[in-house]
């Protein structure tokens, strides 16, 4: 709440954020020595990237926008409060949403206010890894928060993945779609986050196609048992990491596409219900990545039920067959004087006989009704 307080007095006391010879901008409160959080700041008309001699800070971006018209893109990466306190009063971002930037670790979201929209995206990134095991992280998660007015768009990136260096380049490439405004790099934000799951979740499904072939693999030998439910309870874990980024996401992107929305294009709000579709079609694969680990974990710990079934009727089985001669042992080890066949001269090897015979009918019988 205290930075909620702040925001709404910046417009009559100093902003907190210096600039740098460089045009980059730095909180007043770090070392001059730190990196700026702004990572990229252009002004854009007609499609077209107005270059200048230096780099543009955001208030001259802004100002040049309010003179000669087109918009302003600023990317930031992981900013302070005081880094984007002077940003937010200079576009006049409401404050929870920039308190929401700010603070990240926020659901995928599309909030309305009165002269801009603010979106939430998760950004996913697989992990490479050699080998799954029951403590390999699969995903890793990001996060880009996009604030779209009629003439400025910004980007707040957290998390080490989601670099949106190349979609700029590519976007600036386009000079057609870049015309149509801060709506069109909105969507062109909303394509790549959702390109990348699916690219995640065919790299997934291979994960999970490894682990069902090797738990139905038969005569599997070597792995000790449990470890394939380690390693499906982590997919369990990193899948619901995913899902969290997809699931809530489907909302917004069918707001997107289907309701009509002052800063939003009409020519572009129709290339977001493709994009909702693409999420949609994700998204059933996520749930369906959900219930077949579910089914592969009750399989491996049904089959490690019947392997520890099978172990016990063989102890049970051996320990029939050694129950007879434990018995026979146990009558003629009694110290009595008068007991059959004590002192007959065959006693010893007839009982010996007897008593094998007898331990080989009980393994013949128990062999033929696959106990042994």
């Amino acid at each position: 709440m205290s930075m909620i307080r702040d925001l709404r007095a910046a417009v009559v006391r100093p902003s907190r954020v210096s600039l740098r010879k460089d045009g980059g901008t730095y909180d007043a409160t770090r070392s001059p020595a730190a990196a700026s959080a702004v990572v990229d700041c252009a002004v854009y008309r007609d499609g077209r990237r107005i270059e200048t001699e230096t780099a543009l800070t955001p208030h001259e971006a802004v100002r040049l926008v309010r003179r000669d018209g087109g918009f302003v893109w600023i990317g930031l990466h992981e900013p302070t409060e005081a880094e984007f306190s002077g940003i937010a009063s200079e576009f006049g971002l409401h404050p929870l949403a920039v308190e929401d930037a700010v603070q990240a670790h926020q659901r995928p979201k599309l909030e309305r206010y009165d002269d801009s929209l603010f979106t939430v995206f998760k950004t996913i990134h697989y992990v490479e890894h050699d080998q799954l095991d029951a403590n390999s992280e699969v995903v890793e998660s990001g996060e880009v928060m996009c604030f779209t007015g009629r003439d400025f768009f910004i980007t707040v990136r957290h998390g080490g993945q989601g670099s949106l260096r190349a979609l700029r380049h590519r976007l600036q490439d386009d000079p057609e779609l870049l015309a149509k405004g801060p709506s069109a790099v909105l969507h062109a934000i909303a394509d790549h986050v959702v390109d990348g799951y699916i690219a995640v979740a065919d790299a997934v499904q291979d994960d999970i196609d490894e682990v069902e072939t090797e738990v139905f693999s038969p005569g599997r030998k070597g792995a000790p048992r449990g470890s394939d439910a380690g390693r499906i309870y982590q997919l369990k874990r990193e899948v619901l990491e995913f899902k969290r980024a997809v699931s809530p996401l489907l909302r917004p992107m069918q707001l997107l596409s289907e309701r009509p929305m002052r800063l939003i294009d009409p020519d572009i709000q129709k290339y977001f219900r493709d994009v909702a579709d693409h999420l949609a079609r994700v998204q059933e694969q996520v749930l369906g990545f959900d219930e077949l680990l579910n089914s592969i974990l009750q399989a491996n710990l049904a089959q490690a039920s019947v392997a520890q079934n099978e172990d016990m009727r063989k102890i049970t089985s051996w320990a029939a067959i050694i129950a007879v001669p434990t018995m026979v042992c146990g009558v003629y080890g009694m110290n009595f004087d008068h007991m059959p066949e004590l002192h007959w001269r065959y006693g010893y090897p007839a009982i010996m006989g007897i008593t094998v015979v007898i331990c080989l009918g009980i393994h013949r019988t128990l062999k033929r009704n696959g106990w042994l």
